[in-house]
Parts: C-alpha cells; sequence; structure tokens
C-alpha cells in the first residue's frame, strides 16, 4: 500500500502530467482571428460585419432555436433575456441557491426581485417542489440553471411555469451541447443565455454570451437591448434612433470568429470528453463512501464540472463528520496532484448582496409592494449540505485529450481510498469550519484589505 503523498509518499500525479490548456488553439482559431484583424470590421455596429451573425445563425442551429443574439458576456446574455420579458420592477424571479452568482444577481440588473429554491441533492439542480413552493402573485419568472452540464428537470418546470403562466429561462452556462429527452438545452425555455467565457465548454478567447430564442418579439427586444435600444440595420446607414431602453453589450468579431472556429471541433470534442470522464467515473464507482455524478437515463451531461460527494458511514464516520472528511479527502488528493476544490462557499442567499440587499440602494426590495423574501440559509438544507460535504474537478477534464490524465487521477483517488483509517483520524482531529465561515472570513478580510 503507497504512502499517502501528504504524509510523505510519492504523488499518484506526476509533476510531469499537466492539465492541458483550455480552450485548445488550433491553427484554424489563429486564421479565424487574423481573418477579422485583416477585415477590420471588429463589432456588430460595423457596416458588413458577418463573424457575429455568422456565430449567431451557426448556434441557432446548434441549438434548435429560431434566433441567437450574441453579447459580450454571460451574465449580459442571462440580464438580457430577462429585460427581453419586461418584467415590472419588484417582479419576482426565482432561482436555486446554488449556481454561480451571475445567476442570481441578473434579476437584480432589471429590478427584480431574487427569490431562491432549494436543490435536488443527487443533480444538484432546483428542485421543482421547492419552485413550486416559491411562487407568489409577483412572480415572473424562473432561471433555470443546468448546474455543472446536466439538464434540469425541464418538462416538470414548464408544467409548473405553465399553470402559473411564468416564463422559463434556462441558464445553460455550464451546459453547451447537453441534450434533455432529445432536446438541446437553451431550446427548452422561454428565452435562454449561454456563457462563452474562456473556461466554457465552448469557449471565446475572453468574454462572450449567446441568447437563444423561437420568439420574434424576444429576439427583437434582446436585439435592441443589447446595442442602446437601436436596431440596426444589416444594410445602410445607422440612424441613431433609440427604441427602447438598451445598454452597451456588443460582442466583438474577433471573439465571435474565434468561437465560430471552436463550434467547427465543437460536437467531436464533448464526444472525446464524454468518452474520457465515464471512464474516470468507470473506475470511482467501486469506491465506497464516494459518491459520482448521477445522470438520469432521458438526458445527458456536459461534464463542465464534475462534482462528488462523500459518505462519512463508508469511513465509519457519524453523518456531523461529512464536513471534516471532506477537507481531508481534499487535502489528500490535492497532494497526490488531483485539483479537487470546492465550487461555491455559500449558498447564494448568504451573499452579501442579498444578506445586506445591497442592490440599488436598498431596491428593488425598497420598491412599493415589493416583498423581502427570506434570504436564510437555513431554509435550503440540500443546498447547505452538498457544499458541505462536496468537491470539484474543474477544467482539467475539458480537453479531448486529457483521457491519460485522467487516468492518472483515478490512481490518485484509489490510491487515498485505500486510507480510509488514516482519513477518517485525521477528520476526527483536524479543526473544521463549513465552507461558508471560510467564506465570511475571507470576504471581511478582503474587505478590510480594500479598506471600504
Amino acid at each position: 500500500m503507497d504512502k499517502l503523498a501528504m504524509l510523505g509518499g510519492t504523488r499518484a500525479v506526476p509533476k510531469s502530467h499537466k492539465i492541458l490548456p483550455w480552450p485548445a488553439v488550433t491553427e484554424e482559431d489563429h486564421q479565424a482571428v487574423q481573418r477579422v484583424m485583416t477585415g477590420g470590421r471588429f463589432t456588430s455596429a460595423s457596416a458588413g460585419e458577418s463573424e457575429i451573425t455568422g456565430l449567431e445563425q451557426e448556434w441557432a442551429q446548434q441549438v434548435g432555436t429560431r434566433h441567437c443574439v450574441a453579447v459580450n458576456n454571460g451574465t449580459a446574455a442571462l440580464s438580457l433575456a430577462l429585460a427581453a420579458l419586461e418584467m415590472e420592477p419588484g417582479s419576482e424571479v426565482i432561482v436555486p441557491a446554488l449556481s454561480f452568482i451571475a445567476s442570481a444577481v441578473a434579476p437584480l440588473h432589471v429590478m427584480a426581485v431574487p427569490v431562491f429554491a432549494d436543490i435536488d441533492p443527487l443533480t444538484y439542480n432546483m428542485d421543482p417542489a421547492s419552485i413550486e413552493a416559491a411562487i407568489t402573485p409577483r412572480t415572473r419568472a424562473i432561471v433555470v440553471v443546468h448546474l455543472h452540464g446536466l439538464p434540469a428537470d425541464m418538462d416538470e418546470i414548464n408544467a409548473i411555469a405553465a399553470r402559473h403562466d411564468l416564463a422559463v429561462v434556462e441558464d445553460a452556462a455550464q451546459a453547451h451541447g447537453a441534450l434533455y429527452r432529445g432536446r438541446n438545452v437553451g431550446s427548452i425555455g422561454t428565452i435562454n443565455s449561454f456563457s462563452l467565457n474562456v473556461s466554457k465548454n465552448l469557449a471565446t478567447c475572453g468574454e462572450g454570451g449567446l441568447i437563444n430564442t423561437d420568439d420574434d418579439v424576444l429576439h427583437a427586444r434582446a436585439l435592441m437591448g443589447r446595442q442602446f435600444g437601436e436596431l440596426i440595420p444589416t444594410r445602410g446607414e445607422r440612424s441613431y434612433v433609440a427604441h427602447t431602453l438598451g445598454w452597451n453589450h456588443k460582442p466583438g468579431a474577433i471573439q465571435a470568429a474565434f468561437t465560430r472556429s471552436q463550434l467547427t471541433r465543437f460536437d467531436l470534442d464533448n464526444k472525446n470528453r464524454d468518452a474520457n470522464v465515464r471512464a474516470l467515473l468507470a473506475r470511482l464507482a467501486p469506491l465506497a463512501g464516494l459518491i459520482i455524478p448521477t445522470v438520469p437515463e432521458d438526458r445527458t451531461h456536459a461534464w463542465h464540472i464534475l462534482r462528488f460527494r462523500v459518505d462519512p458511514a463508508a469511513f465509519g464516520l457519524p453523518e456531523q463528520y461529512a464536513g471534516p472528511l471532506r477537507g481531508a479527502l481534499m487535502r489528500a488528493l490535492r497532494a497526490e496532484g488531483v485539483p479537487a476544490s470546492p465550487y461555491q462557499l455559500m449558498p447564494l442567499p448568504g451573499q452579501k448582496v442579498f444578506q445586506e440587499r445591497l442592490g440599488f440602494g436598498g431596491y428593488p426590495w425598497a420598491l412599493p409592494g415589493a416583498r423581502t423574501p427570506s434570504y436564510t440559509v437555513e431554509d435550503f438544507p440540500h443546498t447547505l449540505r452538498v457544499i458541505e460535504d462536496s468537491f470539484t474537478i474543474q477544467k482539467a477534464h475539458l480537453h479531448p485529450d486529457a483521457g491519460d490524465l485522467l487516468a492518472r487521477y483515478a490512481d490518485a483517488f484509489e490510491k487515498v481510498f485505500q486510507h480510509r483509517d488514516a482519513l477518517a483520524q485525521h477528520a476526527r482531529n483536524a479543526p473544521y469550519k463549513t465552507p461558508w465561515q471560510r467564506a465570511d472570513e475571507i470576504a471581511a478580510a478582503e474587505w478590510d484589505t480594500a479598506g471600504l
């Protein structure tokens, strides 16, 4: 039995095995960017620009929607999708308690009140029953996040939305290419958003976002919102007439060209990534005490992030040691060369912006008739539990040639799980703080350092 690296043993993953760069940049990608540099048309306001419109057409076809609007980042895509729905200030938008913060602050950008729903502890997506319980007469939309790349229960959620006359906005920032009952995510909701951040499965060379919809009116509103409320003609001169409230969320042609080039390899990259991840999970599945990602038979997983939970009982520990055990396993795996890390240290309602109502000087909560929902983190027990007992692998598996590296990661997992007694003892003895306690300490230190 090999000695654990954190106790002086040899790493299971040699330092020579590096995480492959992502996105993978090819000569074709260089040529696509050079094409824009030579052409000299750099934004959607440039007459005759074709890379942005080309990306919009190709992504609409890929997803299976009639329309796509490209914007400058994924958060802007989500905010503009909500703005296109024209909700009144103070309207409520249901969002998951576990996600990246953009999912929850996007409603604030349109003066709507975020209301949180708990997650399903197996899929990590919004629990339809929790959504139903969060609906009030002021609810206007549901933001459905396909967390980590696994589609949420869209038929159940759409049925709830139909009963209450609500719009459904898919936040598919982590789920490019995933299928739900044969349909592409991003084509199932009313209006939907994707991110093209450099870390995403479909990336650009920086930041970008995409909005997909079948609705002609919502498409027109998103287009106008992207650029100062204007309707930019494909030919002829720009009028500079603002038809509605708009922002400056124009995308860059260089980023669009880069993503178009990436898109030519997208399906093959997804196929190879899926094979690599499934090979890893097949080796990890027999490890007692490790709960691997669950994928229902009616959908596929884009594998943007891999989340693993720990079961203290398999280590002879009571349930309350789930957090300390998670910490011990992360430490052991990192020493072996596996980049085990948390994803979000607290439920979103625990973030300072919601705890202290730090929107626009207290708005939208202070609007007449607006409601102040509960942002008590204890109201989201499944989210709390998952944050406490899980860790993730991010980015290392995205490259389609990461199979050999993931095989080494499997070696490391198998080695670490041979030392259950030592890890259990470490969990019993090590001082421990919950992730959200550490997050509070980090936030306080950052605040003090900034002199605020």
